[in-house]
């Protein structure tokens, strides 16, 4: 069952194909917008903030990040809090970690913060970009709730989830938890 909110994509480095869960989700939900930056592939950090705020077009929504994308939004909402329901950050990666993409330089810049916003962070527990407690340091950092899916990998293609049906059924409990709450 498709969340009740509407839902802002937004991928990680050089976007997300076809077989990812992401592309997967949104071609279920027909309100879903992703984003457009310029920098896909030499992602720029404030070009891609830009392509989330124009992304968010209604205050209900729920923005789905994964990877790279969590840091933008993460930014985004410490910029906008209160703008959009909630935030689903799936897999953010190690800003200062061995393996951080050097394409992308001014993502180190996105300094966690409280996000004044509910959001749900989800990590593998074998993620090659962020160790397990650099992201609960992170989602702690946020202001977010945290849960660990086991191994996983980056929680992306080569991981085969297909679909990831456990991903959305996080995200609808996680729809239903915020559809309650009062604005």
């Amino acid at each position: 069952m498709p969340t009740p909110l509407s839902l802002t994509i937004v991928p990680g480095i050089n976007d997300s194909t076809e077989k990812h869960w992401q592309t997967r989700w949104q071609a279920t939900q027909s309100d879903a917008v992703r984003i457009r930056p310029a920098s896909w592939d030499e992602p720029d950090l404030e070009n891609w903030i830009a392509a989330v705020d124009a992304a968010v077009t209604t205050p209900d929504t729920i923005i789905v990040a994964h990877s790279l994308g969590c840091l933008a939004v993460g930014a985004w909402l410490v910029r906008n809090p209160g703008r959009v329901r909630g935030a689903l950050l799936v897999a953010p990666p190690d800003r200062f970690g061995p393996d951080f993409p050097s394409a992308a330089p001014t993502f180190r810049q996105a300094e966690p913060a409280v996000l004044g916003t509910p959001a749900l962070v989800v990590a593998s527990a074998d993620d090659p970009y962020c160790a397990l407690g650099i992201a609960r340091t992170l989602a702690a950092s946020w202001g977010a709730g945290f849960v660990e899916v086991g191994n996983l990998g980056h929680i992306n293609i080569a991981s085969k989830l297909g679909a990831w049906p456990a991903g959305r059924t996080l995200l609808d409990e996680f729809a239903e938890s915020l559809a309650g709450m009062v604005r």
